[in-house]
């Protein structure tokens, strides 16, 4: 199976909302990762709209060519913006105000009663439902019955050992998103990954063959500064197909 790359330009805002104004435009940023061969486009609306805001998601919609991948919290204001948007496709993730990013995967099986509704209404929008979680056969086997089309697997433990040059900890984490993988995609569950990637360790994952998607944007943000958007989104692509190439051969 091909693989896409999802490039997230929050911190694109987050630069931006700094220092306030208009400089850098998170709608030029996606502009910018279309032309180096991003597939599609990420963007969190968080609840305290700390990087992306109302305004760039309504940017984003009318202005981007790319298929949009709205993350959002589990809340009725989100809910309320995505039905109104109706993107291409909405990724519930967990949100909690006083972390500087995700931290973990959205617990579907202890919150299923308060997320199917949300699965439900937005898949009857027509929009394309994901979920945020832990690479774990549980959370894996409630996404599938919750009626989600879309696992996305939560790669930052696998990126974090490998920071901390944990060898036997990388290979763990490795095994247990590949595992993971196979069990979704024979779930009939579509598998995308992300969170942590960068050019050292994104192409064990790509190298998986069930996972089709990668959603990518902290790390590329900030190697734009040194290469230029352009270059660093060129660069991951770059990296994914040489991965895929290789699993495939």
């Amino acid at each position: 199976m091909s693989i896409r790359l999802g490039v997230n330009i929050d911190h694109v805002a987050t630069i931006r909302n700094a220092r306030g104004g208009e400089h850098p435009d998170p709608v030029r940023a996606a502009r910018q990762a279309s032309e180096a061969g991003a597939d599609g486009i990420t963007a969190h609306l968080r609840e305290d709209r700390r990087h992306i805001t109302d305004t760039d998601i309504d940017r984003l919609m009318a202005e981007i060519d790319l298929p949009l991948n709205l993350e959002m919290a589990a809340t009725p204001e989100m809910l309320d913006i995505a039905l109104r948007h109706k993107p291409h496709a909405v990724c519930l993730v967990p949100e909690k105000r006083e972390e500087r990013t995700t931290e973990g995967g959205l617990d579907v099986a202890a919150g299923h009663n308060v997320i199917a509704p949300y699965v439900r209404q937005l898949g009857e929008a027509g929009c394309r439902v994901s979920l945020f979680i832990e690479p774990d056969p549980v959370q894996i086997a409630v996404a599938e019955a919750m009626g989600a089309a879309v696992v996305e697997l939560h790669t930052g433990a696998y990126c974090e050992a490998f920071l901390a040059g944990d060898t036997a900890k990388v290979e763990h984490h490795l095994k247990r998103l590949q595992a993971a993988s196979t069990i979704a995609h024979e779930r009939g569950l579509e598998v995308h990954a992300g969170h942590g990637l960068t050019y050292d360790t994104v192409k064990p994952i790509a190298a998986i063959p069930e996972v089709i998607e990668l959603n990518i944007g902290h790390f590329l943000i900030g190697e734009a500064i040194f290469r230029g958007l352009r270059e660093a989104v060129g660069t991951m692509r770059g990296l994914i197909e040489e991965a895929r190439a290789g699993q495939d051969s």
